[in-house]
């Protein structure tokens, strides 16, 4: 089966959507499948064609906030046709306007959601609109829509009275790794809290961050991530920050499994999400986890880790101050976490149904 998959910035990459079609896509190369993913040259490097046995093509975008994604998604879809796959696969809601275009031409396309982008803080009045309208059009125009949560399967059913495939996302087999390259800011090993998200205000670093400030612990604060499309954010981040604070930066590979692999405890402050690859990571790598209680971050953790109310500064403090105190607590959640996740999270679990319904949308084309 030949499939062409596009809507992500580009692999390999440690964001969300971009982690799901590089794992979704190689294992696809595995079973003797074609994988084609159109990717932007700004962030895959030009002279990267092939990655994991996928193929990769280079469309040009308008890098900037609001035409970044959709510029190149004009493109790719055109490309997309031209290629005379078997399969279109588009990831994410703002791009399913696109989604008739493959099928004009006969090709079943499928669109996943990975989240309801339009309440994302960073966007303008116009295009929260168009966001919002994608919704519709998710559920409209593709042959098969695919959710990443039993929560947006229930926002589509409740708003459009469509029903959604649930196929969430997966984990991989890990293996945690000693400290080495976090030796260079100092820390040991069970001696840092850590975030590891864009940062972005609806991930929730600044109440993460108001809630340090108060807490009374030797451990440090790591801030692992970075977003280029609001460094105003970022500035007033790191003016929150107290001196035991260390921002990173964006990392990947070594040094970001160090950091999951270390940590005393892991927190996602988030206000929405779709389903958090990074919450599942934190957890696969058997960390004791402090989220808020969105019904998404609630979907993952299951019966591990500690919710907190959503946007509450004070009992985000207050949940932290009684981890921070009852280590013990910590090394009973880092088992639960990592059982929670392998017995309902798995790649290869994710690969059987996405390759079930490509087969299915393609016979009743």
């Amino acid at each position: 089966m030949k499939i062409v998959m596009f809507g992500l910035k580009g692999i390999p990459f440690t964001a969300g959507v971009e982690v799901m079609v590089e794992e979704l896509g190689s294992r696809l190369v595995k079973r003797g499948h074609d994988v084609t993913v159109l990717v932007r040259p700004h962030y895959t490097p030009r002279s990267l064609t092939e990655y994991r046995g996928m193929h990769l093509v280079h469309l040009p975008s308008i890098p900037t906030k609001n035409f970044d994604a959709i510029s190149h998604s004009f493109l790719s879809v055109f490309k997309s046709v031209s290629l005379n796959p078997d399969v279109v696969h588009i990831h994410s809601t703002g791009n399913s306007i696109f989604s008739f275009f493959p099928r004009w031409f006969g090709i079943p396309t499928v669109v996943t959601s990975h989240g309801l982008d339009w309440q994302r803080a960073k966007w303008g009045k116009l295009a929260r609109w168009y966001l919002k309208m994608t919704d519709f059009t998710t559920c409209i125009f593709p042959t098969a829509t695919v959710v990443v949560s039993r929560r947006l399967q229930t926002y589509y059913h409740e708003h459009y009275g469509r029903s959604a495939t649930y196929i969430p996302n997966g984990a991989s087999q890990v293996n945690r790794i000693p400290p080495d390259e976090i030796k260079k800011y100092g820390l040991a090993g069970n001696d840092y809290i850590l975030f590891a998200s864009r940062l972005v205000p609806e991930k929730g670093c600044h109440y993460l961050l108001e809630a340090f400030q108060k807490l009374d612990t030797p451990l440090k604060l790591v801030i692992a991530g970075d977003d280029n499309t609001d460094r105003e954010y970022i500035k007033l981040l790191k003016k929150l920050a107290p001196p035991n604070v260390i921002f990173t930066g964006f990392i990947k590979g070594k040094l970001l499994e160090e950091l999951l692999s270390n940590a005393y405890l892991y927190v996602l402050p988030s206000e929405i999400e779709g389903l958090s690859v990074g919450l599942i990571e934190a957890m696969n790598y058997q960390n004791c986890v402090l989220v808020s209680d969105i019904s998404e971050n609630m979907e993952v953790i299951g019966n591990a880790g500690m919710t907190f109310k959503n946007k509450s500064v004070a009992d985000l403090m207050e949940k932290m101050t009684y981890i921070v105190n009852n280590p013990k607590y910590v090394e009973e959640q880092r088992h639960a976490s990592y059982q929670s996740i392998q017995s309902r999270y798995n790649w290869e679990e994710v690969a059987d149904q996405y390759e079930q319904l490509y087969t299915s949308i393609q016979r009743s084309h």
